[in-house]
């Protein structure tokens, strides 16, 4: 009896850890999505100002 409460216990706990580090892992792709656009709009930013520097028009 008391080896299968450990038994199912252990199960739990295995499915619980899972359940964390594939959380985990959402956030962290999610955070890299973020920084990765953040960037992009970085890159935009500055190819318009030395666009607008330089005298370049892209309209």
């Amino acid at each position: 009896m008391m080896r299968r409460m450990l038994t199912v216990a252990a199960v739990l706990f295995a499915g619980l850890f899972s359940g964390v580090c594939l959380t985990a892992c959402n956030t962290v792709e999610g955070v890299g999505e973020d920084v990765g656009a953040v960037g992009q709009g970085m890159s935009d930013a500055a190819r318009e100002t030395g666009d607008a520097i330089s005298g370049k028009n892209n309209d």
